[in-house]
């Protein structure tokens, strides 16, 4: 199921970016980047592979890439920024994240946080959804765009390069990819069980 969703997508990077070319790599980035699960691993190797063709130029579809990612990066930080805290605090409970958790988690990233949007940005899976808490924790917005520009400018022209001398096996990336993806996913997914676990723990009456 997963691996229909994922070829589905990297089929809508290729029509997109074969349609409108250095608009299409601009969009893509900003969806990835804003918390939509759109494939970057697709997005800068097809770019590439476009630029090996002839039809791109190699550092305008970095630079591009970089800020859309860039963009997108910070509609999901003011959205965390504005409405995070308020959805949390509403309805957080709901989710097992309590006013405890949040403030430990504000604590947390405001210690780590310029290290971790920037390790983030270069983690699949991880770097789709790192400037929302970023935005709830208040990040300094100063740091937050230098440490996100640095780290999508890394991926992109990391990616685009590859793309470059992959040529026709471009999608080969994807393909060795698609592994630590699962692997991001299922650390994501077990850190959650986890929280959960702890939380719940947490919870019960003392004897």
């Amino acid at each position: 199921m997963i691996i229909s969703i994922i070829d589905f997508l990297s089929q809508v990077v290729i029509a997109t970016i074969d349609y409108i070319g250095y608009g299409g790599i601009f969009l893509l980035m900003l969806v990835e980047s804003s918390g939509i699960p759109m494939p970057s691993e697709v997005i800068m190797p097809f770019s590439g592979f476009l630029v090996a063709q002839g039809q791109l130029n190699f550092w305008a579809v970095v630079i591009i890439g970089t800020l859309g990612n860039l963009i997108g990066s910070c509609l999901a930080y003011l959205i965390g920024l504005k409405g995070g805290r308020t959805l949390i605090e509403k309805y957080g409970r709901y989710f097992l994240i309590s006013a405890r958790d949040l403030a430990l988690a504000e604590k947390w990233f405001l210690k780590y946080g310029d290290f971790m949007v920037f390790i983030g940005r270069l983690l699949p899976v991880i770097r789709t959804y790192i400037s929302f808490p970023a935005g709830l924790a208040k990040m300094n917005l100063k740091k937050f765009l230098i440490y996100t520009f640095l780290g999508a400018f890394i991926w992109s022209t990391l990616f685009a390069w590859l793309g470059v001398k992959m040529g026709n096996n471009w999608q080969l990336i994807r393909e060795e990819l698609h592994n630590f993806d699962l692997v991001m996913a299922l650390l994501v997914a077990l850190a959650v069980i986890l929280y959960i676990g702890r939380h719940l723990y947490h919870k019960k009456p003392a004897a």
